[in-house]
């Protein structure tokens, strides 16, 4: 383990610093101040550009007018909804047994690197998808979408080992401020070769929408080379009682199973999920429908595209902002401002009329989508213990991946009973107050007290 990475130091926390009375050095503010967090968090630069450009925007604008332009606009829309659904639930029913897995077994960074590995096989064969192919399109795209949610959960569970107690808001919240810089730096320069192809030397045609899915992946590979060189690998450790003379696969399925009678122990941690799962899903909605919406009451495609973009760079300082205020106000609080925050843009969704509104609620997302994810995933870091990290971020993994699957439904039921989209956008209100109530039920300090216990029982597993 790296000097002064983990759990070491809790305890230590803010307070030290202001005891002291040494300004904090702007590195650490930012949560980076540390070759290894520097490292960890280029893993979102790495990602969150290949889900602006692949799942947000030039993969399912070129699906639906050039890939399956033999296909019905229904049919076009089912297919990739569907390949989206697959691509999501094959990780999220798997997740907790290989996070368990990769706590007896120490493999969190070699299970990351294979699953990013086919991921960023899916996304440079994406280049070799023309006009018709739109089910091997699909099929590439679901290994996108399995590479990039399976290495995510990795990522994620490596968090509690790389960031000390009193810095892992900081450290999340760095993170997804670096990983919009990085999508919006990608997303602008595919949208570039895209427009004005003739500016990079590039004909006309599809040849630049598929060498940007060939920049993905480069993007992709390049920066996944920190993590795995600068970030080690968690030491496995157990609890006593804890029986590890049997096969990896029985001991991960036998520590799911007690922690599923543990709930009861980690019952903050469990009410966080829950939370998460409803409030996520409001995120997740709006993500994912807000540029249908838009298109259905009128607003130019033009806008709707530059206006993501900007979501890209205006969630920069913004997610930096929410990592310095959960020190200040706590990170339950700084949650509760963003779910607020999301409830005033559901509203104005509800009123929106013009390009110019839709730039305004841009703007709105922007300030506290990374924000609100991040601290989310630092609360729920703090209040389990680092040696049942990858299963427990496993559990996180299926609420994060389910997030955003029952909104739409919701979104589009509510469409088909009223005949109004502005009905169907308001109805994603209610996952915020709902969300916001059960997060309240949460007890962050009793959380990460139970968390601090039990990890202090761990010991180093001998696997010999």
């Amino acid at each position: 383990m790296q000097e002064g990475s983990g759990r070491e130091g809790a305890g230590n926390g803010a307070s030290e610093d202001v005891a002291s009375g040494d300004p904090m050095p702007l590195l650490e503010r930012l949560g980076l101040h540390r070759r290894e967090l520097r490292a960890w968090a280029m893993y979102e630069w790495a990602t969150t550009g290949m889900w602006a450009v692949i799942v947000a925007t030039v993969f399912p604008i070129y699906f639906q007018s050039v890939v399956a332009s033999d296909l019905s606009g229904p049919e076009a829309v089912r297919n990739f909804a569907f390949a989206t659904t697959l691509g999501i639930a094959l990780v999220a029913v798997t997740a907790p047994v290989m996070g368990a897995i990769t706590d007896k077994a120490a493999i969190k960074k070699p299970l990351l690197a294979g699953f990013a590995t086919l991921g960023i096989a899916g996304a440079g064969l994406l280049f070799f998808v023309h006009e018709g192919d739109w089910l091997m399109g699909l099929a590439f795209f679901v290994l996108v979408n399995i590479g990039a949610n399976a290495s995510i959960v990795f990522y994620d569970a490596l968090l509690p080992h790389v960031a000390r107690s009193h810095e892992v808001d900081r450290v999340s919240t760095g993170a997804f401020a670096i990983g919009y810089l990085g999508a919006g730096i990608l997303l602008a320069f595919c949208l570039l070769m895209i427009q004005a192809p003739g500016l990079l030397g590039l004909p006309e045609g599809t040849l630049p929408v598929r060498l940007s899915f060939v920049a993905v992946a480069l993007w992709w590979a390049a920066f996944t080379i920190p993590i795995l060189v600068w970030v080690d690998e968690p030491e496995a450790e157990i609890v006593p009682g804890e029986v590890v003379q049997r096969s990896v696969f029985r001991f991960a399925l036998a520590r799911i199973k007690a922690t599923f009678r543990e709930l009861r122990s980690y019952r903050n941690a469990f009410i966080l999920l829950v939370a998460f799962l409803i409030y996520g899903d409001g995120i997740g909605t709006i993500i994912r429908m807000a540029a249908i919406y838009g298109a259905e009451i009128g607003i130019d495609q033009g806008h709707m595209i530059g206006a993501i973009v900007l979501v890209q760079f205006v969630g920069v300082p913004f997610s930096f902002l929410f990592g310095a205020l959960a020190g200040r106000i706590g990170t339950k609080r700084s949650i509760f401002l963003g779910l607020g925050v999301y409830m005033c843009i559901t509203v104005f969704g509800y009123f929106m009329t013009s390009a110019l509104h839709f730039w305004i609620l841009a703007i709105l997302v922007g300030t506290v989508q990374g924000g609100t994810q991040a601290l989310s995933r630092s609360l729920f870091s703090s209040m389990i213990p680092a040696y049942k990290s990858g299963e427990l971020f496993g559990f996180y993994g299926v609420m994060d991946k389910f997030a955003g699957m029952i909104g739409p439904s919701v979104m589009g039921l509510v469409v088909g009973l009223t005949g109004s989209s502005r009905l169907g956008i308001l109805s994603v209100l209610l996952f915020f107050v709902v969300g916001a109530a059960v997060l309240y039920l949460v007890d962050e300090e009793e959380g990460r007290r139970v968390a601090r216990e039990e990890q202090a029982r761990a010991r180093p597993m001998d696997v010999r």
